[in-house]
């Protein structure tokens, strides 16, 4: 008998338990604690009472600079087309960090692209905006609104199809 064949022979090293909740607990860290984060990150966002005066003493001022005849309406209006479009950025990034914690590539790893992961994320994104407004009616000053959910759910399919892109054009995840 040769060392080779008594090697081959030899079952495989069994990890020890405390090795397999390590690893269990750094995917955690790794994919799911970014997403909980952010979730808390908005749920702290709509909790602000008074999120449209506050982000108003710096957009306003900024456009009033930019275009010191600009009325007072269309300022008004471009404040309220900048707020909705974080609305789309923060659930774009809500649904990368989600895809990604399902998803979760590793290391270099190249899985390929899953419909129902991303089906699953667009779900996830839906649920947690519909969530978000719904905590709203309870925000003094705050209102519930469809459409947020609709624009909220929007972000999150713009940020699945940027992924889905990048992907493809670039080779990563």
């Amino acid at each position: 008998m040769t060392v080779t064949q008594s090697l081959s022979d030899c079952p495989p090293p069994q990890i020890p338990l405390t090795s397999r909740r390590v690893s269990k607990l750094q995917k955690f860290l790794i994919y799911w604690l970014p997403l909980l984060v952010w979730m808390c990150v908005i749920f702290t966002a709509s909790s602000d009472t008074k999120s449209y005066q506050h982000s108003s003493l710096l957009f306003e001022p900024f456009i009033r600079w930019l275009f010191p005849h600009m009325s007072a309406d269309t300022v008004g209006e471009l404040h309220h087309l900048f707020r909705k479009t974080c609305h789309l950025m923060e659930y774009s990034i809500f649904a990368i960090l989600a895809w990604r914690a399902i998803h979760q590539p590793g290391g270099n790893q190249h899985r390929p692209w899953r419909w129902d992961e991303a089906g699953l994320t667009v779900a996830l994104v839906f649920a947690y905006a519909a969530t978000d407004e719904f905590h709203q009616v309870f925000v003094p000053g705050r209102t519930a609104l469809v459409t947020d959910v609709l624009i909220d759910t929007s972000g999150g399919l713009i940020g699945l199809t940027l992924l889905y892109l990048a992907r493809k054009i670039f080779k990563v995840w």
